[in-house]
C-alpha cells in the first residue's frame, strides 16, 4: 500500500486559487484539486482559517473571504488545533532565528507542522526555506 504524503495547505493557496488572474492560481487550484481526489492528505491550522478570515476582512472583502473559508475547509482533511506546547515552541523558534525574519505567524507553521509531524508544505512564501 502506497503511503499517501500529509501537506500542510497555508492560507495562500486556496487564496490564490479563489483570485484572479496570477501564475499561481493553477497551481493552486491543483494542489487542492490533489487533496479533493484524495491523492495527498492536505491539512491546515485554525491559525490559517483566521490568516484567510483576516486578510478579507482587511481588504474589505469579508463575504468572499467567507466563501473561501468554508469551501476550503470541504477540501482539507483537517484544521489542526493550535495549543499551549504550540505556542511556545514558536516562542523557541523566533528566539533561535530572531536574526533571519522569522514571521511569528509562519513561526506557528513551523511548531504546528512539527508537533503534528508534518513534513511538507504547500505554499509560496519564500521564507518557509529557511526551516529544516
Amino acid at each position: 500500500m502506497i503511503k499517501k504524503i500529509k501537506v500542510f495547505i497555508d492560507a495562500n493557496i486556496p487564496m490564490y486559487a479563489a483570485g484572479q488572474e496570477h501564475p499561481n492560481k493553477v497551481p493552486s487550484i491543483k494542489i487542492l484539486e490533489s487533496v479533493s481526489e484524495g491523492k495527498i492528505i492536505g491539512v491546515t491550522s485554525t491559525e490559517v482559517l483566521q490568516e484567510i478570515l483576516y486578510r478579507y476582512w482587511a481588504i474589505n472583502l469579508l463575504k468572499k473571504g467567507l466563501k473561501v473559508f468554508n469551501d476550503f475547509l470541504q477540501i482539507v482533511d483537517d484544521a489542526l488545533p493550535i495549543n499551549f506546547q504550540i505556542m511556545c515552541e514558536t516562542r523557541d523558534i523566533l528566539e533561535k532565528n530572531d536574526h533571519q525574519n522569522i514571521f511569528p505567524r509562519d513561526a506557528i507553521h513551523a511548531a504546528t507542522m512539527n508537533y503534528y509531524g508534518i513534513n511538507c508544505i504547500a505554499t509560496y512564501d519564500e521564507h518557509f526555506r529557511i526551516f529544516k
